[in-house]
């Protein structure tokens, strides 16, 4: 199984406040940190989401297909934070509903235009 993922930022500050934003919401804080990166999580044991500077030194770029799943209880938290991210001045790629029976998600890009989706199963 997954135990992180990690999102290329070329603006490690930006990007540090619309994820303490956008994954607070759901609980999730800071595990770890430092100068190239930040991941957050609610039980360093549990799976997480950072956002790193690339260690080649190189621009961070997004990929094309690349998505990632955030899981969270509730159709409300969905909303809540689909409608967030895009305050934040993420972009929509998809607006909050049903996709099928039993999954409820909403779709967007966050400040350096890496793609995640906000879904629950309720």
């Amino acid at each position: 199984m997954i135990g992180y993922v990690t999102l290329g930022t070329n603006d490690l500050a930006r990007a540090a406040g619309f994820y303490d934003t956008v994954m607070g919401l759901m609980g999730a804080t800071r595990q770890w940190e430092n100068e190239r990166g930040i991941a957050w999580g609610k039980a360093p044991d549990q799976p997480g989401v950072g956002v790193m500077k690339p260690y080649d030194g190189k621009a961070a770029t997004i990929g094309n297909g690349v998505m990632i799943g955030i899981t969270v209880p509730t159709r409300g938290l969905v909303e809540q934070m689909h409608a967030k991210a895009l305050a934040l001045g993420g972009k929509d790629e998809g607006p909050v509903g049903p996709r099928g029976e039993g999954f409820f998600a909403g779709y967007f890009r966050d400040l350096d235009g890496n793609k995640l989706v906000v879904y629950c199963t309720a």
